[in-house]
């Protein structure tokens, strides 16, 4: 990763942090994208200060087509171009398919799924000039569903379809684009499991035992 020129949108928190890190420990110059100002730029000079790579913040809502439009542009021609998009940012909630409400879809899919339909699009005219890569965060929820958590499965298999579909389109450019489960505790897997009654954690946890995420 020495010298290559990445952003990692949801940098702030949770896995996103986790990534950023290691991009930064690895050498990486990174551009640094999320929605709290505070949190990112103590982590960018909390990063910045250990080295041996870079990392400056752009705030950015993913959701918000102008701002990511202007970060992105913003963060290219910072770090003299890009070389590969790491694409974190998301959110989770809801419940049931029964007891989901329009909010919870609308909110879920214009970060989850919108949100990636957008950074992935901003992303690619700057990777088409060289060929890079995009490595969006999908969940194995997305692929095999969650009935605690229905909206938020569908939103993540919305990514990874639109990830098979732009992997295919966009390789003729060089760029190479893949989705990726991850199996990891997190905060917010941590949130969704407080929202779990003793019952339904019990199931959730069976299940969870007898999975293995793509």
């Amino acid at each position: 990763m020495l010298h290559k020129r990445i952003i990692v949108t949801g940098s702030t928190y949770g896995i996103g942090a986790s990534v950023t890190r290691a991009l930064v420990e690895a050498g990486a110059t990174v551009a640094s994208m999320a929605r709290s100002v505070d949190l990112g730029e103590q982590q960018a000079l909390e990063l910045g200060a250990a080295g041996p790579g870079t990392i400056r913040f752009h705030r950015c809502d993913v959701s918000d087509r102008a701002q990511v439009h202007d970060a992105f542009t913003r963060a290219a021609a910072d770090m003299g171009g890009l070389d590969a998009l790491v694409h974190v940012a998301a959110v989770e909630g809801g419940g049931r398919p029964e007891d989901e409400t329009d909010d919870d879809w609308d909110r879920t899919f214009s970060i989850n799924a919108h949100g990636t339909f957008i950074v992935n699009q901003e992303a690619f005219p700057h990777l088409r000039v060289r060929g890079g890569a995009i490595l969006n965060f999908g969940a194995g929820a997305g692929i095999v569903g969650l009935a605690s958590n229905a909206v938020y499965a569908a939103s993540k298999g919305a990514v990874a379809a639109w990830t098979r579909s732009i992997a295919a389109a966009w390789g003729e450019h060089g760029i190479s684009v893949n989705n990726i489960c991850p199996a990891v505790w997190s905060p917010m897997y941590d949130e969704h499991r407080a929202r779990l009654s003793p019952e339904q954690l019990e199931r959730h946890d069976a299940r969870m035992a007898e999975m293995i995420h793509i």
